[in-house]
């Protein structure tokens, strides 16, 4: 594996050299022309209209066609499509979304958690991982920003941000409805249309999906009878309406509304051990499983956005962007995955936001402003169970054991922020921007001992009733001096967060440019605190890209970046036993050192004939984290992040007298990582998967269909878990919370392959 390694860096060594150029990619608009081979795209990376191969900004976009021909159906498939990048489904659910970039991201999806990544849907950001699995559903784009995004797009994208953009309404009055059958007996529809209400003034935009489809595996052993045993199933609907109103050719109106329900089921893991206590041997298939738990999944997500446009001159154009959202979930994790309850969480998950942002846009000679102020306030709470029903039985002869949590996380931000672009010469030109931000926050914990087992709502558990337990509040204020917790706790941060960058046009096809920028990721309360701990301090990413980029002719682009991030005072969980009392396990948030990252990033495109196009994408990072004496346990490496990804891919076109043929196919590999940072026994070895794709149009236009084909060889390969178990000296696996070896893996979807067929007017 080390050799396999140095011989992916080497390529990268001679693809920087060879090819010298930069990884950077612009947020694409539908505007994409062909001139000779390759695309001319406009792109507003920096939030006003520009040139792809002129913008320093590391971003892939991957456009609808791009998305339909490759059968893309969810954003986490599009990591393959961008460097350095993690977008994997997390454990439990099939709506709560891991999302690392360049190292930096959140492992943990509890409520309060701030994550490293933003999600935008619409320039609407999306504070919570659970949901953030999106499917694609009337979307003209998906952009991966590379890179702390700090100044233009705010806090918690310090290691980048991933935006989901719909389609623009053309005021004709259209249809579209298509259905899928595949593996597993996947059965979709989508509906999607506009109607035009005003000609050329007012639309109507609407879209709606069922996607349903199989367990990949079963829960094998089920303690309730009833329960429906697919795991790994998909059931989900997601509904939107858009209405925009154009009453003039400088002022444009949107109101949108989105609604998903996923009543998928609780995803069972794979028992990477058998258990110790009960009759839980490891499964035949990684896709099944066992459990104690109900099997039901419930996830609701709405918002509500609206954006009002004005070209007021020329050189001035003004934009208001405000939104409303929330999120509810039910989920049942049994940790342990058996049919003893040994580790059971069940728990949900209550998330509400709105958001404001007044955007200005001015045009000079030689010179480009973009500014804007922004106010967003959300309320995170959540409640779980952890409940060790077999523990308390067998240590103390009670009906059960239940460590039980909850409380809320409240934020607020306020920031304002400038960028701007100035011509020094006709070849030279600066980049200058800064953000300021001020985040207050308020949060209490509830954290209790309950000696049987209790849950979130009665009924749950056959015979079993919520007890009358009290939990005290561990995290607060007491304001009157009483010695008792009577208020939430609250903090304030500010940060200055700057970006300077120059870049120089060679000649009208050649660039080359370099940029400092420095990301901002808030302080936390814990929401698992025992005790009344401090808040940890924020997090700061500080990052370095050069880089150079070209189109040598009309047939090859090379985009290739080099980076280095330092990453500070990472928040992290300490966890200890309590000396006292071995039932209660300490979480304690702090901050450590943190970790630094060097990088590649490279992205070629080579139109070999007018019919035969290849893609490259290849990344290269070496991440270390710092050795800190606080952490008990040594931090092992990066988590989700592997040191190569590579995507290689070929498409064809074909234009014959029966219809529009696209051919695709392509290879992704991703080398070895880490699931948790502190321990290597979650540890994926590195590993490829095949796709490929036919896609047919008919000469009108209006039919069209796809096959497509997933993960040819049916590679197993780990996406989330989870590790309750020690190994002593002898290398022996030592039970861990809950006296058993639990060791859980989720993976990857395995082989599919299924047909689209849509009719369009």
């Amino acid at each position: 594996m080390k050799q396999h390694k140095k011989q992916l860096s080497c390529i990268a060594l001679a693809i920087s050299t060879a090819l010298c150029n930069t990884a950077v990619a612009g947020e694409a608009d539908s505007t994409a022309d062909k001139t000779a081979g390759l695309e001319v795209i406009e792109v507003t990376a920096r939030k006003t209209t520009e040139s792809l191969q002129t913008v320093p900004v590391a971003v892939t976009s991957i456009g609808s066609a791009e998305l339909a021909e490759n059968g893309i159906s969810v954003m986490t498939e599009v990591q393959r499509f961008s460097p350095n990048t993690t977008l994997q489904t997390s454990r439990g659910t099939n709506s709560t979304l891991t999302a690392f970039i360049r190292g930096v991201g959140q492992q943990d999806p509890l409520w309060g958690y701030e994550p490293g990544v933003g999600i935008y849907v619409d320039d609407v950001y999306m504070a919570r991982p659970q949901g953030a699995v999106i499917d694609l559903l009337d979307v003209e784009r998906i952009e991966v920003l590379r890179g702390p995004q700090g100044t233009l797009y705010g806090k918690n994208t310090i290691g980048g941000a991933v935006k989901y953009v719909t389609k623009p309404m053309s005021g004709d009055l259209q249809f579209n409805i298509e259905g899928t059958l595949g593996s597993y007996s996947q059965k979709d529809l989508k509906i999607t249309g506009q109607v035009p209400l005003i000609e050329d003034k007012l639309y109507l935009g609407f879209g709606h999906a069922e996607l349903n489809r199989d367990g990949f595996g079963e829960y094998l052993i089920s303690a309730l009878d009833g329960q429906d045993k697919e795991n790994y199933n998909k059931d989900l609907s997601a509904s939107r309406l858009t209405l925009e109103f154009r009453p003039s050719d400088d002022l444009f109106f949107r109101l949108a509304w989105d609604k998903t329900d996923d009543d998928s089921n609780a995803k069972g893991g794979y028992r990477l051990l058998p258990s110790l206590l009960t009759d839980a041997p490891v499964p035949d298939s990684v896709y099944d499983s066992y459990t104690s738990m109900p099997t039901w999944n419930t996830l609701e997500l709405e918002g509500i956005s609206f954006v009002a446009d004005w070209q007021a001159s020329d050189n001035l154009s003004l934009k208001y962007v405000a939104s409303s959202r929330e999120s509810y979930s039910d989920t049942n994790i049994d940790f342990d995955n058996t049919p003893l309850d040994i580790f059971d969480v069940p728990a949900f998950y209550d998330d509400e936001n709105t958001s404001h942002e007044l955007q200005a846009n001015f045009t000079g000679e030689g010179y480009n402003i973009v500014g804007g102020l922004y106010y967003y306030d959300g309320e995170s709470c959540g409640h779980f169970d952890a409940i060790l029903g077999f523990l308390g039985r067998a240590a103390f002869g009670v009906p059960g054991l239940t460590r039980e949590v909850t409380g809320c996380n409240n934020s607020e931000s306020t920031a304002a922020y400038v960028q701007s672009s100035i011509d020094i010469t006709e070849h030279l030109s600066v980049t200058v921007g800064a953000r300021y931000t001020k985040e207050e926050k308020e949060a209490y914990v509830n954290n209790g001992l309950w000696f049987d087992n209790v849950y979130p709502e009665d009924g749950w558990i056959p015979g079993y009733e919520r007890g009358a337990a009290t939990f005290p509040q561990v995290l607060g204020t007491d304001t009157d001096g009483d010695g008792v917790l009577d208020a939430p706790k609250s903090e304030d941060w500010s940060r200055f967060t700057p970006r300077l960058g120059v870049e120089y046009q060679i000649d009208d096809k050649t660039m080359v440019f370099a940029s400092y920028s420095q990301g901002f990721k808030s302080g936390i309360f814990n929401p698992r605190a025992t005790i009344n701990e401090d808040a940890a301090n924020p997090e700061i990413v500080d990052s370095f890209e050069i880089g150079i980029k070209k189109d040598w002719d009309e047939t090859l682009r090379t985009n290739i970046t080099l980076f280095s991030l330092d990453h500070k005072d990472r928040q992290y969980i300490t966890v200890t036993p309590d000396p006292d009392d071995f039932t209660v396990l300490n979480q304690n948030l702090g901050n450590i050192k943190g970790s630094t990252v060097k990088g590649l990033e490279a992205e070629i495109t080579w139109v070999a004939t007018e019919n035969f196009t290849v893609d490259v994408a290849y990344g290269f990072l070496d991440g270390e984290i710092e050795d800190d004496p606080t952490i008990a346990t040594p931090l092992v490496g990066l988590s989700n992040t592997p040191d190569n990804t590579l995507s290689i891919s070929g498409n064809y076109n074909l234009d014959t007298e029966f219809g529009y043929f696209v051919i695709n196919a392509g290879y992704y590999y991703r080398d070895d990582y880490l699931l948790f940072e502190d321990s290597d026994l979650l540890k994926q070895d590195g590993y490829g998967t095949v796709n490929a794709s036919i896609n047919w149009e008919s000469m009108e236009g209006n039919w069209y269909a796809g096959l497509h084909a997933k993960n040819l060889t049916d590679k197993e390969y780990m996406v989330g878990g989870y590790n309750f178990v020690g190994v002593d000296d002898n290398g022996d696996y030592v039970p861990g919370l809950g006296g058993d070896n639990t060791l859980i893996a989720y993976y990857g979807d395995p082989r599919t392959v299924h047909l689209t067929v849509g009719y369009r007017f």
